[in-house]
């Protein structure tokens, strides 16, 4: 693995030295999302690819930390924690076998446990980066601490490469639920929002939630998933009513979501993304599937970006084009604007730790 980091910071070098801007790429699983535009070899971008560069550095169980590095499939990463009864608590989704950890960092994304577990960003411990000058620098660590100034391991999390190249990552891990039912109910998008308000008050063992339906008025179904002890699950269950999924049918369900497999997701189609807080009412925008109680809501064909924009930060959240689908980006980029303070603190950690703008340049905003 030295020869192939000795590689990495080679090709850094390269890259500074001819002012050529340099395309990090993990598995490519995700290389839709962001300000993303296919490499041309017109374009003069040095491609930097991080696959080779992979394997679990350590994994202790009994401690709930895994370190990794970038370039490792998230399956293979996946599968050495299930060995030991565990997960990460996220659910990163993947999109292709080929999704790396990376990547899966750099993405920033989260599944349908984050609503109970945390984002991604929250299991971030430390980080090792490299960075424009070919240096190999080290951030946090595999233990929880107060650090003074920024934590720039959570920061690297949903950075989409452009402060460097992710190199290695400790992530926290957890144990995998006891046991899982996911019930559905009939509801109208109006009645599942509230539902999902009226459990929140309540010590229920909700691991996920979500709403689809054809319209917004119409009755659609809603899908509760339970996770913890038996006992708990069947407290919760009777709380809650509705009818149980069958267990292959349910962890089919909650998959589609992760990866996009349903067909809401419908890969032509644009899909927008408003992370709003739960308790913003129904939209009345079309065709909706929603998530973690309400505060991920997903939206299915043509809207205007300027008005999803304001109706999502009047409510106190943000909109996101996840897939451009046939449609042209906003020519302010696919991401809702950052708050000025935000930018700031972006620009200062861009000239930081990239001053020669070499890493995906336009990626995540689009005059950086």
């Amino acid at each position: 693995m030295d020869f192939v980091l000795s590689e990495l910071c080679d090709q850094v070098m390269t890259a500074r030295a001819g002012h050529k801007p340099l395309f990090v790429m993990g598995g490519g699983s995700k290389a839709f999302y962001g300000n993303y535009r296919p490499v041309t070899p017109q374009d003069g971008h040095c491609l930097l690819d991080m696959t080779p560069y992979r394997g679990i550095v350590s994994y202790h169980p009994s401690e709930l930390v895994v370190t990794v590095r970038a370039g490792t499939p998230l399956a293979e990463l996946e599968a050495a924690l299930a060995e030991h009864g565990q997960m990460l608590a996220f659910e990163p989704p993947h999109y292709s076998p080929s999704a790396t950890v990376g990547g899966c960092v750099a993405a920033g994304l989260s599944g349908p446990r984050r609503m109970s577990a945390g984002a991604l960003k929250d299991f971030v411990l430390g980080t090792q980066l490299l960075d424009s000058e070919g240096r190999i620098l080290s951030f946090g660590g595999e233990v929880m601490k107060n650090v003074a100034g920024y934590d720039v391991s959570r920061l690297l999390a949903g950075s989409h490469g452009i402060f460097g190249a992710i190199l290695e990552v400790s992530l926290k891990v957890a144990p995998r639920p006891m046991e899982e039912l996911t019930l559905v109910l009939p509801a109208t998008q109006a009645q599942a929002l509230s539902s999902f308000a009226l459990w929140r008050g309540k010590p229920l063992p909700i691991s996920a939630t979500s709403w689809s339906g054809d319209d917004d008025r119409a009755e659609g179904a809603m899908r509760v998933r339970l996770s913890g002890a038996p006992p708990a699950i069947a407290s919760a269950r009777q709380q809650i009513g509705g009818e149980p999924m069958a267990p292959d049918a349910a962890a089919g369900w909650w998959q589609s979501l992760r990866e996009q497999t349903h067909p809401f997701f419908a890969p032509g189609q644009p899909l927008w993304r408003l992370a709003l807080p739960p308790t913003a009412a129904a939209l009345g925008l079309g065709p909706t599937l929603i998530e973690w109680g309400g505060g991920q809501r997903w939206l299915s064909g043509a809207h205007d970006a300027a008005m999803l924009s304001e109706t999502a930060a009047r409510l106190g959240g943000h909109a996101t084009l996840f897939r451009a689908g046939h449609a042209k980006p906003p020519a302010d980029g696919v991401f809702h604007p950052l708050a000025p303070g935000i930018a700031a603190i972006t620009r200062r950690l861009k000239q930081e730790l990239d001053p020669a703008g070499l890493f995906n340049p336009g990626r995540l905003v689009l005059e950086l």
